[in-house]
């Protein structure tokens, strides 16, 4: 997942060498020559002027907790000061004095709040979570004051609307283009009393956003599901069981064990635990962390939030809000995308049929006497697995030590493919000890970026994986990309290995995919560089990333035995990659019921949004034609993080839709010889290094020649024939 944060800005000569046929410098000091009047203001904190670090990453040491308030809301009166010059320019609207300098303005508002987004996301406390509901408001009202600007909107439409802007070629032209949207996609057209209402709505998305989020966080962290007995935990590894007894007696509860939640419904530990009733009580626990009445309820959350949502787009002359989120994806409207994901549904719903025949079987065998139940599937589904392929999951992960899967596996990859090269920089600060930071150098050896990685679960941070930048890369502002990728791996007992499973290893390879879109970025401006673009666009390279966990020159490097060093036996990865298209009743099957859940919720009148949100749930997913009573969906609606508030609203179905992207971009890669320097090359020229330079369908062609096919994806995920 990409996490979307607003783009940094900070100017900062780097440097010479050429960048764009410009050297870097020249463009640094035209950016500040150029640069809209900062506002006058007494902070003096630590946010002031750029961090002096390399490529200006976060000096962590340097930062309180009572810091960012105080700099996020000097951060917002700077901007605003510079959005009202631009407006109040008196010389004639051009393309540099209007567009350029709104792209400029707002750099300490920036360096801030890109950090603070990350701590509040990953390293949260009552402090961090105050000063987000505080200023959650004013950003709004900040990014409404910007786009319901009058004078403002005018000088963007008189430039969009002159000869200067219908010259503009290449980037100047996708930023014009993109600016202009976004105004008339956020109100600008509408009238004064239109405007004030759709403040007030914006005003109140924001505040339940942060308070869902919030409420969320800490109702995962509080449902921890804890067993009085290691009995309970049959089937558990002895390690595995040791690290439930740590985190209980950590949490005040010695002699007892705690299973945490992750961010999805399914639970990893629902592959292993032998006890049924064990695995009732986690799976149900899960799918009511945040409806069982509780304060950490939060259903009125969602029904306020979808019912403001409804109103807006009503407000905005569009039909509902799905309509108006997708006016910029490469999917247009909700329609299509939900005809595209309807067309998965007669082979994803015969292989659900199939497969639960099958897993109900193995239930009988194992001595249940009644129907299969939604608990009972992952267990099943491994039992089948392990003896249909052969396949163990335990036996596997003593073969990905999470750091030597990252280095040996991950970087080795983007080495081979790409060029580059990584170096681990402990001379850095980080957030949170657990954290490693690398510079990335290109293939020519000069530096290219930053990456810092968190990769393990705690009770303080969000459920998921994610990628954001700290900085983005601008020529324009001579910022460089510093990325950091966050994940949720369970973290080991003391004194045991970081060991992943084979969903964490391929969740590696996918937010770095991420990391390498911030990593190639080469763009004049921030918000089209790098991952700054569309939902149904930018998990593509993530997914297409995936892919190379499985080359077997990568596998062969990474998969290795953390005691003995010895490699993974040759025979796991034919059976890894077999197993691949087993299972695809979960493993496709919850990723659609959720897109479907998303479309509709967001394809609702304020009227119809207003129901009870279990109810409307229910009667979404009984719609949908897919087994949903064994398998529910990947979240559901009161947990349903993305949507809600990671920027995902009705653009779930992107992770599908991305998927088609990504494999029939590797059906490319197999048809060019593989995982070659010449293909990276390719890779990096048409859409790894482009951002929102072009037009995503564009950009897909230039990579593969043609437009998307399903064909691929539905070969990968063995939907063309039973699975064997």
């Amino acid at each position: 997942m990409k996490t979307r944060l607003m783009a940094a800005a900070a100017p900062l000569v780097l440097g010479t060498g050429l960048l764009g046929g410009m050297p870097m410098t020249a463009l640094a000091k035209d950016a500040k020559a150029s640069a809209a009047p900062a506002a006058a203001t007494a902070y003096a904190g630590p946010f002031a002027q750029p961090s002096t670090l390399q490529f200006q990453a976060p000096n962590f040491p340097l930062y309180k907790d009572t810091d960012w308030q105080p700099a996020i809301e000097a951060g917002i009166a700077a901007k605003r000061a510079e959005i009202k010059a631009i407006a109040a320019n008196p010389a004639k609207p051009t393309f540099e004095n209007t567009v350029v300098a709104m792209e400029r303005a707002g750099s300490m508002f920036d360096r801030v709040y890109n950090v603070f987004s990350q701590l509040t996301s990953a390293n949260t406390n009552d402090t961090l979570d105050a000063a987000d509901t505080a200023v959650s408001p004013q950003i709004s009202a900040l990014n409404d004051d910007i786009y319901l600007n009058a004078a403002l909107f005018a000088r963007v439409k008189a430039v969009h609307d002159s000869a200067e802007g219908k010259a503009l070629t290449g980037e100047d032209a996708m930023l014009l283009a993109t600016t202009y949207d976004k105004f008339v996609n956020r109100g600008a057209l509408l009238s004064p009393a239109q405007k004030v209402e759709l403040k007030k709505i914006n005003l109140e998305i924001a505040t339940l956003e942060t308070k869902f989020s919030q409420t969320l966080t800490a109702g995962t962290a509080a449902h921890a599901v804890v067993f009085d007995n290691a009995a309970q935990l049959k089937g558990m590894s002895d390690s595995d069981i040791a690290a439930a007894a740590k985190r209980a007696a950590d949490q005040g509860k010695p002699g007892k064990y705690l299973i945490p939640l992750l961010n999805f419904t399914q639970q990893p530990v629902l592959t292993q635990l032998e006890n049924r009733d064990s695995r009732k009580q986690v799976f149900e626990t899960s799918i009511n962390r945040t409806s069982s009445g509780d304060q950490y309820d939060t259903t009125g959350i969602v029904t306020q939030i979808a019912v403001a949502r409804a109103k807006k787009a009503q407000l905005l002359g569009k039909p509902d809000f799905a309509t108006l989120q997708m006016y910029n994806r490469m999917i247009k409207s909700p329609q299509k995308a939900m005809d595209f994901m309807n067309g998965f549904v007669p082979a994803l719903r015969a292989t659900q049929d199939r497969e639960a025949a099958l897993l109900s079987e193995a239930a009988k065998a194992d001595g249940v006497t009644d129907a299969l139940q939604p608990w009972d599937w992952s267990y099943y589904a491994e039992k089948v697995r392990k003896a249909k392929y052969d396949l163990d999951e335990t036996a596997i992960k003593p073969y990905f030590e999470v750091w030597n899967v990252l280095e040996n596996g991950v970087f080795y990859a983007a080495t081979q493919t790409y060029g580059i090269t990584f170096k681990r920089r402990t001379d850095l600060p980080v957030y949170h000890p657990t954290m490693r930071v690398y510079e990335v150098f290109d293939k020519d050896g000069s530096s290219l970026a930053l990456f810092y990685y968190d990769p393990f679960a705690r009770a303080n941070k969000k459920g998921g994986a994610w990628m954001n930048n700290f900085v983005d890369q601008s020529f324009v502002n001579g910022t460089k990309p510093v990325v950091a990728n966050t994940l949720n791996i369970d973290p080991p007992a003391d004194g045991q290995p970081p060991l992943a499973t084979w969903d964490d290893v391929t969740t590696m390879f996918h937010e770095f995919g991420h990391a390498l879109h911030g990593f190639f970025a080469s763009q004049k401006y921030a918000s089209l560089s790098g991952s700054n673009t569309a939902t149904d666009f930018v998990e593509f390279p993530s997914q297409f990333n995936e892919n190379f966990a499985t080359v077997p020159q990568v596998l062969q490097n990474f998969a290795k035995h953390y005691q003995t060093g010895a490699p993974m036996p040759a025979d796991l990865l034919t059976k890894i990659k077999a197993a691949r298209k087993f299972n695809q009743s979960l493993a496709l099957g919850e990723t659609l019921t959720g897109a479907m859940l998303d479309l509709r919720w967001h394809t609702l009148s304020p009227e119809a949004a207003a129901q009870p949100p279990m109810a409307f749930e229910a009667k979404a997913l009984a719609e949908t034609g897919l087994r949903t009573d064994l398998i529910p969906p990947r979240y559901r609606t009161p947990y349903f993080r993305h949507i809600w508030d990671n920027g995902y609203a009705a653009g779930y179905y992107s992770y599908i839709w991305t998927e088609v992207l990504a494999h029939d971009g590797w059906a490319w890669v197999e048809q060019n010889g593989g995982m070659t320097r010449a293909n990276g090359d390719h890779i990096r020229a048409t859409f790894l290094g482009q951002g929102h330079s072009k037009e995503l369908g564009e950009m897909f062609r230039n990579f593969t020649g043609h437009d998307p096919s399903v064909q691929p994806m539905l070969e990968a995920r063995g939907l063309t024939q039973p699975a064997k």
